[in-house]
């Protein structure tokens, strides 16, 4: 069954609006979501919607205030998100940032005590239509899944990072984990009983494995870092690179010992224009893009740059409706007759 984008994105607002948070909020949350599905990164659309509201009704994320500002120049902010929606509060730093950028060139916001965020991915099309460029990361400096490379026990979580800009030829736009699979893939091939197609996991004697269970164990099993078994020193450091770059410059992380949710994100936009040229990064970009749309194909297979799958999926969700995946309606309905909301049609 497909669900009409628009009708999707009001359940959700009026879901999040009966369960407590104010409108911008709300729709902040909604759309973020709704576009993880449009996308087509169906374990960070709508599949969050019941977390999230959980976690309000918990009172682990807060519906009311703004972020506190800890540090402030003209390029560079720091903000303690005190747990208020994901979806808002980065969208809001891509506004500070991308206003800075605006005079300098480039602008950062680096946030500590987030809710959770999304799919990074989602935060991409509205940047990049400015022709701007985003980079965008997070890690959650309270819990891990991931163990250092020749390590079996955790460390740092999948440790995501997107980055998006535009070309000629359409829109640049890629979400990469620094770990080959993440937490709610693992839980859904769990829940699924399915295995994963290679060994991505390691159990807890540090054995590659292909089954999920070996995650929820005691002692636990562990996430690869990026490139598994033949190259996962490379995820690894790049997962570094991440903790770093979020935690580290948020000045929040896992030196405090922290055990309650809130995520660390760093939010960068760029301005080409204050760099070599619009002109000069848009024939840069245009050049690639036919690189390598043109390169002769591997058999079976079809060159193409990061983000033309996920915008060819959102086109046609927009134009057909969106697919859910199937253990997405279901909790939907719950929510409907949780809030007294009418369900999506």
């Amino acid at each position: 069954m497909a669900f009409a984008a628009d009708a999707l994105l009001r359940f959700a607002t009026e879901c999040c609006r009966v369960a407590g948070l104010p409108a911008d909020k709300a729709r902040d949350v909604a759309e973020v979501l709704v576009e993880g599905d449009l996308m087509g990164h169906d374990t960070h659309g709508l599949a969050l919607l019941t977390p999230y509201l959980d976690s309000l009704a918990a009172g682990e994320m807060r519906a009311e205030g703004e972020p506190e500002t800890i540090s402030a120049t003209p390029v560079v902010r720091s903000w303690d998100g005190r747990k208020l929606p994901g979806p808002w509060l980065v969208r809001r730093a891509i506004a500070a940032a991308d206003e800075a950028a605006e005079g300098f060139g480039i602008g950062a916001v680096a946030i500590a005590r987030s809710g959770h965020i999304g799919c990074l991915a989602a935060y991409a099309p509205p940047v990049v239509e400015r022709g701007r460029m985003l980079v965008l990361t997070c890690s959650d400096p309270s819990t891990a899944s991931v163990a250092p490379w020749g390590g079996t026990r955790r460390v740092i979580t999948p440790n995501p990072l997107a980055a998006a800009w535009p070309t000629p030829e359409g829109p640049v736009i890629l979400d990469v984990s620094m770990s080959i699979t993440t937490n709610g893939m693992t839980g859904r091939r769990r829940a699924e009983g399915t295995r994963f197609p290679g060994q991505w996991l390691l159990d807890a004697a540090g054995n590659a494995t292909d089954d999920p269970n070996a995650f929820f164990t005691d002692p636990a099993g562990t996430l690869l870092p990026l490139g598994g078994m033949e190259a996962g020193h490379k995820g690894w450091a790049l997962g570094l690179l991440v903790e770093a770059l979020t935690s580290g410059l948020a000045g929040h992380g896992r030196v405090e010992g922290r055990t309650d949710w809130g995520a660390s994100v760093l939010v960068l936009v760029l301005d080409p224009a204050k760099f070599g040229g619009a002109e000069a990064f848009m024939a840069e970009g245009g050049w690639m893009a036919q690189a390598v749309r043109n390169n002769p194909p591997r058999p079976g297979m079809t060159p193409r740059m990061p983000g033309d799958a996920a915008m060819a999926r959102r086109a046609k969700a927009l134009a057909e409706g969106v697919a859910l995946h199937p253990s997405v309606p279901p909790a939907l309905a719950k929510l409907a007759a949780r809030y007294g909301v009418a369900p999506p049609g």
